[in-house]
């Protein structure tokens, strides 16, 4: 091997892991909990998931989950009524962090606010999910049945 060939390989720095974070919201009344139908979105279209989004930059998590709420189903969290329920890496798209939060406690009816990704929202009992769901979701929502914080999905 050429002395430069030896050089470039020993400069050479690990990338660093980049990933995905995704926040989910476990709205909850009573034993219910709030579900959408998603629609037209090119991914398990049909299949019920949590109202759910992605991190975006400078955003802390529970403030990414606030405003996530309030623009998929029109509610407003305070972030004090924000709590922490199941961390999820996920090995879809190359990795994600997902972080599911219960809300017991908001302002507003919850609406369908984004028809054109949503086509129903439902509550459905905590223990008894909808059929047609997300996998990594019905896994994530079975550990925070089971008090379970953390959890690998698909690696």
């Amino acid at each position: 091997m050429s002395s430069a060939a030896t050089e470039t390989i020993q400069d050479a720095k690990p990338q660093r892991y980049k990933v995905t974070g995704d926040v989910h919201l476990v709205l909850r009344r009573g034993d219910t909990v709030l579900y959408g139908q998603r629609s037209n979105t090119g991914f398990e279209d049909g299949a019920w998931h949590l109202p759910a989004g992605h991190l975006e930059a400078g955003e802390s998590v529970v403030t990414a989950l606030v405003r996530e709420a309030a623009e998929e189903i029109g509610v407003t969290i305070r972030p004090e009524d924000v709590q922490f329920s199941h961390f999820m890496h996920n090995s879809s798209s190359g990795g994600r962090m997902a972080i599911f939060f219960t809300v017991t406690d908001w302002q507003g009816e919850p609406e369908n606010c984004e028809p054109d990704k949503c086509s129903a929202l439902d509550w459905f009992a905590l223990d008894t999910p909808p059929d047609r769901m997300i996998d990594y979701c019905r896994v994530a929502m079975k550990h925070i049945a089971e008090g379970t914080p953390f959890s690998v999905y698909g690696w």
